[in-house]
């Protein structure tokens, strides 16, 4: 059984991105949240995007991929300077992405709310938040501003946080990317019952990239001796199975071959996308190949 006080320790730059994002939690109103608020700021939009139902197979290419808009990272700094957010995403759809990942935290990636309000009215494709969720109150505020999924990073929530935080955004119709970075990640995942979860493939300790992070994770996930809550993937149909997306270090279509072949059904790619003169054909590459 997994202590609901358990959270397993972060290294610097987390805690300070933490740190940091408790100060902007602070301005937002007070407001206690059930799935039902959720439910209606979600009715109150346009149109409903299922960000998990995209990402099932099949694909071209054989995965699913989310591109990113990000402009900076900490430990890259500025990544494109002719950055346009909505030229971006119009370019991604129109190369065949599947969904998009939008950068929102402001003070490390220059991101903003507002991409993801200009990117909706844009484009068609389902939309991630992609940020440091650490309150409920901003599970509200990603519906608000457009998002179909939110990213629920298991190294910086509790497990309280965690399963509470999952329950309201899948109650409410909204998706949750449950990021893990090791075993122990996963297990708290699998715990709360996550079936979209995210590989990243960075180590948080070190900042060095290995794919196979996610080759060891899938086998531990398709393992039903691993002692957690999920059944083998390949016994699992189509509509209950566990989703896997892999994150970081994905730059060619012979990264993408590789995930493939241990079990990925998406992947999420930013900088190398973000880095490339056309945008249109690297996202063709990853998916087709050159």
């Amino acid at each position: 059984m997994i202590s609901l006080e358990h959270r397993r320790p972060v290294p610097n730059i987390l805690e300070t991105i933490v740190a940091r994002k408790r100060l902007e939690i602070a301005a937002l109103p007070p407001r206690p949240l059930a799935a039902g608020d959720l439910r209606d700021a979600i009715l109150e939009r346009d149109e409903r995007r299922d960000f998990t139902e995209a990402l099932r197979p099949p694909h071209r290419g054989g995965i699913a991929l989310i591109a990113e808009v990000k402009k900076a990272s900490p430990s890259a700094g500025v990544i494109r300077t002719d950055f346009d957010p909505v030229r971006i995403a119009k370019e991604y759809e129109a190369a065949g992405a599947t969904c998009l990942s939008i950068l929102t935290d402001e003070p490390f990636f220059q991101g903003s709310l507002d991409y993801l309000r200009q990117v909706r009215a844009a484009v068609r494709l389902p939309l991630l938040r992609k940020d440091f969720i650490i309150d409920e109150r901003q599970i509200l505020e990603s519906i608000e501003w457009g998002a179909d999924a939110i990213l629920l990073i298991v190294a910086i929530l509790t497990d309280e946080q965690l399963g509470r935080f999952h329950a309201l955004a899948t109650e409410a119709g909204l998706a949750a990317l449950v990021e893990v970075h090791d075993e122990a990640d996963l297990d708290r995942a699998l715990a709360i019952g996550a079936r979209l979860i995210g590989v990243n493939n960075r180590d948080l300790r070190t900042f060095q990239v290995d794919l196979a992070t996610t080759e060891r994770l899938v086998a531990r996930l398709a393992d039903p001796g691993c002692g957690s809550a999920a059944a083998p993937l390949s016994t699992l149909d189509a509509g209950r199975s566990t989703l896997v997306v892999a994150e970081s270090g994905i730059h060619t279509r012979a990264d993408v071959e590789r995930l493939t072949r241990c079990g990925v059904q998406a992947i999420l790619v930013g900088e190398s996308l973000m880095r490339a003169a056309d945008l249109g054909q690297a996202v063709r590459a990853l998916i087709e190949g050159d």
